[in-house]
């Protein structure tokens, strides 16, 4: 009689990939998820799809007028012209929007979903992933613009974009990492869906993706330089405008936090959840 093959290795693998089975045994399910949140935001409405390439251009629009033209805002390497200036804010409003759209979206998102929550079998962890994917198609439909906008503003745009995916790969983990633990404490502390705008308006406002960091004085530059969205909106506009590498050791280093976070938030996710059926 053969010997019966060890349990632990399979365990072990599976627990390795267990915040990530949304690309394994999940995927057909967070595709249909994705692709519902996507088109579901837009039914309805006359330009449907468009909105998502809209709706950024308005508020880059409202933005350079603001910061631009009546604040006087500008960055050295924009040599003071407004089109330029309107590049460098765009890189970062729609990196900030990427997080921003996660982030605000996590408190409601079990308690708008509660035919999946009270269903035994369902894989309540895949649903962070899906809102993540979904605002991560939105900041690939606003690169795109922003590649054609810099090619007619300026007549050509760096081919260090195509980094743009690895740079923005570890934000994406703390970005899911984040997800699932405001996503558990909103059924719980129902009082979080209301600090979180002011959350997302502080990161906006305290990051470089307004506001020149190097212009500042020094005692104030650490707090810019603590909120995360910091090094990731200056690394996409290192590759995407300015046509410079990125920091590989900074990504590696994030990357490397960005896989902590995802291992620790899902082990409080998975312990978290199994309350959620009777809270909600």
């Amino acid at each position: 009689m053969p010997d019966a093959v060890p349990a632990g290795p399979s365990r072990a693998r599976r627990a390795l990939l267990a915040p990530f089975d949304a690309f394994g045994r999940h995927r057909n399910l967070t595709r249909e998820l994705t692709k519902r949140d996507i088109l579901g935001r837009y039914r309805g409405a006359n330009f449907g799809l468009m909105w998502s390439l809209m709706a950024p251009l308005m508020l880059l629009a409202i933005y350079t007028i603001a910061f631009g033209e009546i604040l006087g805002s500008r960055w050295n390497q924009a040599s003071g012209d407004t089109a330029a200036f309107g590049m460098v804010l765009f890189l970062g409003i729609m990196v900030h929007g990427f997080f921003a759209e996660c982030f605000a979206r996590s408190p409601r998102l079990m308690l708008e979903n509660t035919n999946y929550v009270k269903r035994v079998v369902f894989p309540l962890q895949v649903l962070p992933w899906s809102v993540a994917l979904s605002a991560l198609f939105h900041l690939g439909m606003n690169l795109v613009v922003f590649c054609v906008l810099n090619a007619l503003v300026f007549g050509s745009f760096s081919p260090y974009v195509l980094l743009a995916p690895v740079v923005v790969a570890p934000l994406v983990l703390m970005t899911v990492a984040t997800c699932w633990v405001v996503a558990s404490l909103g059924v719980y502390v129902r009082d979080i869906n209301q600090a979180v705008p002011v959350v997302v308006t502080a990161l906006l406002f305290l990051s470089s993706a307004i506001v020149p960091v190097d212009v500042l004085p020094e005692r104030y530059r650490i707090v810019f330089d603590l909120n995360p969205l910091t090094f990731f909106i200056d690394q996409i506009r290192e590759v995407a405008l300015w046509g410079r590498l990125p920091d590989w050791p900074g990504l590696a280093l994030r990357g490397a936090i960005g896989l902590v976070l995802v291992y620790a938030s899902h082990a409080w996710f998975r312990v978290s959840s199994r309350g959620f059926a009777d809270v909600i």
